[in-house]
């Protein structure tokens, strides 16, 4: 039956192809076309509904960590084995819980003596391990004395890592880029316990506590106050005693990870979406939406003989930092990292208030985040070219962290995606492009139990879900408009979240 279903989808694209005017492209124009008219808005509500269902049947969320995440992981990868996919359940870990038991200590001993005070000079980074080591203090890329306005990027990147003795407690700088990026820079270079000391700046002089969800340098690590770290920074040879005392229960979730039987496999194309929800409701919008879309676009594209491998995935613990989509790329080696060639992430696509949001690759808005990896720029034009043939306006949206794209840039994979908005509040512009209501937030039931499948937009559901088709068919079949992989290409960008 399979082999019947692709010679029919062969011929049938063959037979378009004859009769396609030349100027409208190749093999990627004819099977884009094609799968734009197979996914359905209404296939795409009737796993939305299933989502729903699952919810309710377990105390109205699917979070990782219950056992309505598991039946969501369980119903998509049962579809996507169905429909003739490679389906691979990649487990990864994240907090379940974590206990200080005694206050933590950081001393130093040499040269001279001092004791900090804890819970006032430092605290215990959340959740740290348990741990007690002493140290020679190393400095990583400081800046000091601190500019008027944040701008450290102390730890930002593997390279300021260089020259860095393993063993040693990395001392490391509040500023520009995400804790922990920082922290797992830091374990990666072989640090032996992990100080952070804030930035120095009016209102960033203070310790206090923090939940940044990253254990996995596996070390101890706590988040000093900008005295503390500059005075160690100052301190020639300092060496110090650091001490965490804390009890550290880590869960375990699976991504779904689904591959297609087709394709070159040193040149592969991924699609992703979160699948859990958040504690408080069913995540219907956030992140159903953008589930249940791919999945009917995996389910539709089953049987198309592809030029390049594409890879779906339905990401675990996006709602607690990432976790499913950042263990994934730490997973990889880099030549596993290099064959992937687009990432194209998919978070709220139906929101009831919608905007085209279209992530920024190219930095065209100047905003925040800056461009994209090398290829970026390409994918988004490939998106606003889909909308443009509809005469339907797009908007940018920057590369802010927040969601599955992150890791994958933090390693210079090029991204991309569509968004439409969450907590935010609509422009008075936006609405005039796009209709809906200026003034109000795009979800107004943005992480809340509200968040159910009364909450989708089905026009908003409909035209990003043929916008997915597209992209993912044209990649599918033609990468010549995104660079080849290169140490360049591959330089990290670092995430401005939590900073």
């Amino acid at each position: 039956m399979r082999r019947i279903a692709i010679a029919l989808i062969t011929a049938l694209a063959l037979s378009l192809a004859l009769t396609t005017p030349a100027s409208a492209g190749g093999l990627d124009d004819v099977f884009a076309k094609l799968l734009v008219k197979q996914v359905k808005g209404p296939n795409a509500k009737k796993h939305l509904n299933a989502l729903q269902a699952i919810a309710t049947a377990n105390g109205g969320t699917r979070a990782a960590g219950t056992p309505g995440y598991d039946a969501s992981r369980d119903y998509v990868a049962g579809k996507l084995r169905k429909a003739g996919y490679k389906v691979t359940l990649q487990p990864i870990n994240f907090v379940e819980s974590w206990t200080e038991n005694s206050p933590p200590t950081l001393n130093l001993t040499a040269p001279g003596s001092k004791t900090y005070v804890p819970n006032e000079d430092f605290f215990s980074f959340q959740p740290s391990p348990a741990g007690d080591v002493t140290a020679q203090v190393q400095a990583v890329d400081l800046t000091l004395p601190p500019t008027p306005t944040p701008t450290s990027t102390s730890g930002c990147e593997e390279s300021d890592f260089a020259g860095f003795v393993a063993g040693r407690i990395a001392l490391i700088q509040r500023g520009t880029c995400a804790f922990a990026l920082k922290i797992r820079n830091a374990g990666r270079a072989g640090a032996s316990g992990i100080i952070v000391f804030n930035e120095g700046q009016p209102g960033r002089t203070d310790a206090f506590p923090l939940d940044i969800g990253e254990w996995r340098a596996g070390v101890p690590m706590v988040f000093a106050d900008f005295a503390v770290g500059n005075e160690l920074a100052a301190t020639a040879g300092a060496t110090v005693r650091l001490k965490v005392d804390s009890t550290l229960v880590l869960g375990t979730n699976d991504n779904v990870i689904a591959e297609s039987r087709f394709g070159d496999p040193r040149n592969v194309v991924m699609a992703g979406a979160h699948l859990d929800s958040v504690p408080a409701g069913p995540g219907i919008n956030d992140n159903g939406s953008g589930s249940a879309s791919i999945l009917e676009v995996a389910e539709q594209m089953a049987h198309f003989p592809v030029k390049n491998k594409v890879r779906f995935a339905f990401w675990a613990g996006e709602e607690i930092g990432l976790l499913g989509s950042d263990q994934y790329v730490a997973s990889l080696s880099e030549a596993q990292r290099d064959r992937i060639r687009v990432y194209l992430n998919f978070d709220m696509v139906a929101s009831p208030n919608y905007a085209y949001k279209l992530y920024d690759g190219d930095n065209s808005d100047n905003e925040g985040s800056p461009a994209g990896p090398p290829g970026s720029a390409e994918i988004e034009k490939q998106l606003e070219a889909f909308y443009g043939s509809r005469h339907l306006p797009t908007v940018g949206t920057d590369f802010d962290g927040r969601s599955d794209y992150d890791p994958f840039i933090d390693v210079g994979i090029p991204a991309g995606g569509i968004f439409t908005g969450a907590e935010g509040i609509k422009t008075a512009e936006e609405a005039a492009m796009f209709g809906g209501t200026a003034g109000v937030a795009y979800d107004a039931c943005y992480h809340q139990a509200c968040d159910t499948t009364a909450n989708i937009n089905n026009t908003a559901l409909d035209v990003d879900l043929d916008a997915i088709a597209d992209s993912v068919a044209r990649f599918a079949f033609n990468l010549r408009s995104i660079p080849p992989r290169t140490a360049a290409a591959a330089a990290p960008l670092a995430a401005k979240t939590a900073a």
